[in-house]
């Protein structure tokens, strides 16, 4: 994969998706005081695991495309995103700049065999380690996280490729009623702070 060199288009392109994200949001709620939202913000800081706030389980913004794997599980994925081909039974998209740079990663997996929800983070890592990736840092991990169908485990790690592309991630298990399916969302530290609500907003409305 390819970092992102060019940071204006891209800064620009990510605003007005999430500008989007709010817009739709907002559009669905009633009026609410400054008060309201201050402490429901305490109240979701309160319940939810340090690192994990976001995660809000919720239908996709109005408009986004969805991706389905055979196993079940539905990835809704940002308007502009692109889907690409990957491995049998799995799920991609992608967001690149004009100059083919990679800036957003999202990708839907059924679960392989190893994966269980108390171990997730040391697996995941030792996962990224196999593929070759080093520097590895993990920034923050919970389990018992709640989902729209289901409940899970996250990690937001970061790590060097072998290729030298530094690049952050969100990579969750997540176990439903039928099957379980890991959903993995990256991005280069550059344009990490622009697309992470996309990525957060795009797990948060997985169903599986």
């Amino acid at each position: 994969m390819a970092t992102a060199t060019s940071r204006e288009p891209i800064l620009a392109v990510l605003a007005l998706a999430v500008a989007a994200i709010v817009a739709g949001c907002g559009a669905s709620s009633t009026a609410t005081s400054p008060a309201t939202h201050v402490a429901a913000a305490a109240a979701r800081s309160a319940t939810a695991p340090s690192g994990f706030a976001w995660l809000r389980p919720a239908a996709a913004p109005t408009g986004w495309p969805a991706a389905r794997i055979p196993a079940g599980a539905v990835m809704p994925y940002p308007v502009g995103w692109r889907r690409i081909h990957g491995d049998a039974g799995t799920a991609t998209a992608v967001l690149r700049d004009a100059e083919n740079h990679l800036l957003g990663y999202l990708n839907l997996t059924p679960r392989q065999g190893a994966e269980a929800l108390g171990t997730w983070a040391a697996f995941r890592t030792a996962h990224n380690a196999e593929e070759g990736d080093r520097a590895l840092t993990t920034f923050a991990a919970a389990t018992g996280l709640r989902f729209r169908t289901a409940r899970g485990s996250c990690v937001r790690d970061g790590y060097t490729t072998n290729t030298g592309h530094r690049y952050i991630e969100l990579a969750c298990l997540v176990q439903g009623p039928r099957a379980a399916s890991v959903i993995v969302g990256a991005a280069p530290p550059a344009t990490w702070a622009g697309t992470a609500p996309l990525i957060e907003r795009a797990i948060s409305a997985l169903t599986t």
